[in-house]
């Protein structure tokens, strides 16, 4: 059985203030053109069909123009709902559309039943696992102690109706363990949101969502087929593709990425502002410029919108930037966040916290993490 996994459309966002719709029906019509050549039986999406949780009407609007197409083509497509997606909007209409072959995730109700379908060979059975949080997965199992990310998903798979004899393929979108991030992926502060690898030995195939370079995550068969476009300047070296999967025997796997070219690039530039402005043609790519001259240059940002009309940002590196420590490095933002608040601690205290107050400062971090997001319609 040969499967099509995407993940991480983002439909409806916006980089920069600049809106991504008209690049990501380009890059749509491309993937459409990849299910034509390869004549998959299935196609998976892996979570943030959408960029929020209400998405706007053009977005919606290009999604479902994509799965009439795919409908169309008489193949299985397989969409759960990931952390930027309202799990109940994206399963909405799921039990009407099973008939054209779209299975949408329901909301997560403690089970996850199988979807099973045929080829020559035999059984493959697919379990759609939406975007879950430990407080989400600990409802349905009061009695048991689910003390993070990856204790939940545990939880999850050991309730799941596997034949260990069949192939079986998980569709998920979670950060595992060992995985690379690019810079534009919302995840919790300190890796408090990571899912170990090894919860999904069971399965021949799981189709990740939620990074966005596509990547393995421990194994060759537990893959992120990462985002078609490239959405932050941090992107900018990713090469974006889709994932083809041909499943054969129980245990054979095949794994090959059919690269995805957009109609703009996302590119960086770096030199004097009278180098930038040298060019002779207009650059239609969007871009970040980082101007190395030492004095600032006057209107620089709208003068260099007239070649580069998809400029991004722009920004100085010189001798008064790099002397300035207002500025964090991104490095920073990954640090556990315990360590963070010990560092004030010790800048307004002069002392060090002690075992009991990292302690209560871990389990308070926990706990705000995983409240509810709200609704963003309330």
């Amino acid at each position: 059985m040969k499967l099509l996994h995407l993940a991480d459309l983002h439909l409806g966002k916006r980089v920069n203030g600049f809106s991504m719709l008209d690049d990501q029906k380009y890059i749509l019509s491309q993937i459409i053109a990849c299910v034509d050549a390869e004549q998959p039986q299935v196609v998976l999406i892996a979570g943030d069909v959408y960029d929020r949780a209400v998405p706007s009407e053009e977005a919606v609007s290009l999604f479902d123009d994509f799965l009439v197409q795919l409908a169309q083509r008489r193949l299985n497509v397989f969409i759960i709902s990931g952390n930027h997606d309202s799990a109940e909007r994206v399963a909405f209409g799921g039990r009407l559309m099973e008939s054209s072959g779209i299975h949408f995730a329901p909301v997560y109700q403690g089970s996850v039943p199988p979807i099973v379908l045929h080829d020559e060979i035999g059984e493959v059975a697919f379990y759609l696992i939406p975007f879950l949080k430990p407080v989400q997965v600990r409802r349905f199992f009061p009695e048991t102690s689910i003390a993070d990310d990856t204790t939940a998903m545990q939880m999850v798979v050991n309730n799941l109706e596997l034949d260990s004899t069949r192939r079986n393929v998980a569709v998920a979108h979670q950060f595992v363990r060992g995985a690379a991030l690019s810079g534009s992926e919302e995840l919790a502060i300190g890796g408090l949101d990571v899912v170990d690898a090894s919860v999904f030995a069971p399965f021949d195939y799981v189709a990740l969502g939620h990074l966005h370079g596509a990547q393995r995550a421990g194994a060759e068969w537990i893959r992120y087929a990462g985002s078609p476009l490239k959405y932050s300047i941090a992107e900018r070296n990713q090469a974006k593709s889709v994932t083809v999967i041909e499943l054969g025997q129980k245990g054979q796997i095949d794994v090959r990425l059919l690269a995805l070219h957009p109609k703009r690039d996302v590119r960086q530039f770096t030199g004097l502002f009278d180098e930038m402005m040298a060019r002779t043609q207009v650059c239609d790519d969007y871009c970040e410029i980082i101007l190395t001259d030492e004095q600032d240059i006057p209107n620089a940002l709208s003068r260099l919108r007239a070649l580069y009309p998809n400029l991004m940002h722009m920004a100085y590196d010189n001798t008064r930037t790099r002397t300035q420590s207002t500025v964090w490095d991104t490095g920073v933002m990954q640090t556990n966040p315990t360590d963070l608040f010990e560092e004030f601690y010790i800048a307004q205290n002069g002392q060090p916290m002690s075992s009991q107050q990292r302690a209560y400062i871990n389990q308070l971090i926990a706990e705000i993490w995983e409240e509810p997001e709200c609704d963003p319609s309330n």
